[in-house]
């Protein structure tokens, strides 16, 4: 069976008719060049040129050879490209996990911005509490994930990415004098809050900014799911605080507004696994870094 050396001078000498020339293009002197073509001829049996003192002309053979040649070649090559490009992170598949209310700002910019750096890298998205994105990075099952923090494990390597506000959510059927504007204007209010079993992190964070304010709001649910809270606040059943990343949602009978001297505490954060062998992960740490670091 002839080799791709071989195939490689055939295709060159081919091209250019001339052995000197083609000698030059595959960076080897002559003697060697003709060799692999003499092999080859003799492999397949058939004779690929006409040479004489003057000329190098392709036989019949060699003109029906050359297309097959071309592609196998390409094919070769294009088969070292793409190892190489998976190699240096260029190309491949990173298995991503997000809480829904990252998917409203963050995650959509970071995506857009690992895309254009490489194109040839595909996304798996994959919707997850923070709990869950924990476990599946532990065992494998993401690459990478935006989760609430904190990320407390030693294998674990985790980048704070965002950091925001929250805002007030209230019944558009409510006047906006009577809108709360402090965390004390919630005191005794009809409340829609957070689920301390499946939404901890927003359940423990505002229980805590409520103390430090002495209000007790009334709480008439507990939900996880931000675009649910909305729903329930659009109808009426009460007010919430969610990430200011929420006004992107737009919902129907819902007021955002601003609540005075709020702090930006609610956080997102990236984690992978230090151990993490995929180069298309290693190669958008950088790009992750470099995103943070212009917000």
């Amino acid at each position: 069976m002839f080799e791709l050396i071989q195939l490689r001078c055939f295709v060159a000498v081919a091209e250019e008719l001339h052995f000197g020339r083609a000698s030059q293009r595959l960076n080897m002197t002559q003697p060697p060049l003709s060799r692999h073509i003499q092999v080859l001829e003799r492999i397949m049996k058939v004779e690929l040129f006409h040479r004489s003192s003057r000329s190098v002309k392709l036989t019949a053979a060699g003109m029906a050879f050359l297309p097959e040649a071309r592609r196998v070649v390409h094919l070769a090559d294009s088969a070292i490209a793409t190892a190489r490009a998976a190699a240096e992170g260029k190309q491949g598949l990173v298995s991503l996990g997000f809480t829904a209310a990252s998917g409203y700002s963050f995650l959509p910019r970071f995506i857009a911005n690992a895309q254009q750096a490489a194109p040839d890298v595909r996304f798996v998205l994959k919707e997850m509490v923070s709990g869950e994105q924990l476990d599946s990075l532990l065992a494998g099952r993401i690459d990478l994930g935006f989760l609430r923090p904190p990320v407390r494990h030693p294998d674990l390597q985790s980048l704070p990415v965002l950091r925001e506000r929250f805002i007030v959510c209230s019944p558009a059927s409510v006047p906006e004098a009577d809108r709360p504007r402090r965390l004390a204007d919630f005191d005794n209010l009809p409340f829609i809050m957070y689920a301390p079993d499946k939404a901890r992190y927003f359940h423990d964070l505002l229980v805590g900014l409520f103390t430090g304010a002495r209000a007790e709001p009334r709480h008439v649910q507990y939900l996880a799911q931000i675009h649910t809270i909305l729903m329930l606040v659009g109808a009426g059943h009460g007010y919430a605080l969610v990430p200011e990343s929420s006004r992107r949602l737009h919902p129907d009978g819902v007021v955002f507004s601003e609540m005075e001297e709020a702090e930006p505490v609610v956080e997102l954060h990236a984690a992978w696994t230090r151990d993490a062998d995929n180069p298309a992960l290693l190669a958008l740490v950088p790009r992750l870094e470099e995103l943070c670091s212009s917000d």
